[in-house]
């Protein structure tokens, strides 16, 4: 088989690798083995014919990785010094970028601490590649998460406090579009974010969760003075109301100062807040709900007309803006979508709504 039609195998676990070689495979050609802990697995190794195999991080016995990489494997080594893990197989949850809050600070968990170290690093070539494979990673990661799922982004202004109508109606927004079959993607982090990723984890639950949430959030209405509180009410809100429904979070490290929200339970945390944006609106291909923001959800409206106004016939996403004093008046968007939309198939995917109830509808067909 040539190399250009070589099937991939992306090998994740050790569960993958073992049952592999249980069927019998003799040839590493092909296999993508990432961030796996492989000591102890020399001699299955070495059983195999590495030509045209890929380790990405993965740790392995002394003497091994010379072996391979003479045997004809590509080897990227760990990256030593830096605290995230630039070949990670998965997308983080919160469980794991909140690891140590309930014992401590917030500036003790890995979201704190990675942050911190992006903001010390500058232009140090070691960090610039750790950052840039752990993007890649996550790329990946994220590929392998959205697949066979329909997304809805909800895009809003981060500084929407918790007990506040505006965030009761995003929760609101977020668990109708879960419950017509639709899986909720967010900036993931604080405000408008948060609320529509509660309301999706909270779609599968009784129509009595959602309140009895955001009333016990409202005790903590922002992340300051304190992340670390404003996390807690979260992760208390999560125990109380397990076994929530799945939504999607891509936050970043570049505004930092902004920490992830718990209710997403894949985060896509990105280094590169341009990667970050570009990636997040190609991925709704259900659809973007632009609720009142300022300067980034502005930002983020043109991008998605942006993609839309060049899309190709059929690829068009619906644009749906709530609230038509606030997007003709305060912030006068809408006229200038309607006029670049103009005899471009976009302009059906246009919609300007006052009702949070129509949205759902425009969306899951």
């Amino acid at each position: 088989m040539s190399p250009r039609h070589r099937r991939t195998v992306e090998v994740e676990t050790l569960a993958q690798l073992d049952a592999l070689v249980a069927a019998g495979a003799t040839s590493m050609a092909g296999w993508q083995l990432q961030d796996l802990d492989l000591r102890g697995h020399a001699d299955v190794l070495r059983g195999l014919d590495p030509r045209g195999a890929l380790l990405l991080g993965c740790t392995l016995d002394p003497g091994l990785e010379e072996q391979l990489r003479a045997g004809g494997a590509v080897v990227f080594p760990e990256v030593p010094g830096v605290p995230l893990d630039p070949y990670r197989a998965h997308l983080y949850s919160p469980d794991e970028l909140y690891d140590g809050l309930a014992s401590g600070d917030y500036a003790d968990t890995l979201d704190a601490r990675v942050y911190a170290w992006t903001r010390r690093t500058g232009h140090d070539l070691h960090a610039m590649l750790a950052q840039a494979l752990h993007d890649l990673a996550i790329d990946d990661a994220l590929a392998e998460w959205v697949s066979g799922r329909r997304l809805v982004g909800v895009m809003g202004g981060h500084a929407l406090a918790r007990g506040t109508d505006g965030y009761a109606d995003a929760a609101r927004l977020g668990r109708a579009l879960a419950r017509a079959g639709l899986t909720v993607a967010t900036g993931g982090g604080p405000g408008a974010m948060e609320a529509a990723n509660l309301g999706a984890y909270l779609s599968g639950h009784d129509d009595a969760a959602l309140p009895d949430a955001l009333e016990l959030l409202a005790a903590v209405p922002g992340f300051e003075p304190s992340v670390g509180d404003w996390a807690r009410s979260a992760i208390d809100v999560r125990s109380r109301f397990p076994d929530g429904t799945a939504s999607l979070g891509v936050p970043t490290w570049f505004y930092g100062h902004e920490p992830p929200n718990a209710f997403a339970d894949g985060v896509a945390k990105y280094v590169k807040n341009a990667v970050r944006e570009d990636v997040l609106l190609h991925l709704c291909t259900a659809g973007i709900v632009f609720l009142p923001g300022r300067g980034g959800t502005v930002q983020e409206v043109f991008q998605d007309a942006c993609e839309n106004y060049y899309a190709l016939p059929g690829e068009v996403a619906p644009m749906v803006l709530v609230g038509r004093a606030y997007w003709t008046e305060e912030l006068p968007v809408w006229p200038l979508l309607e006029r670049l939309a103009a005899g471009r198939e976009m302009a059906g995917a246009l919609h300007l709504v006052d009702d949070l109830e129509e949205v759902a509808g425009l969306l899951a067909g």
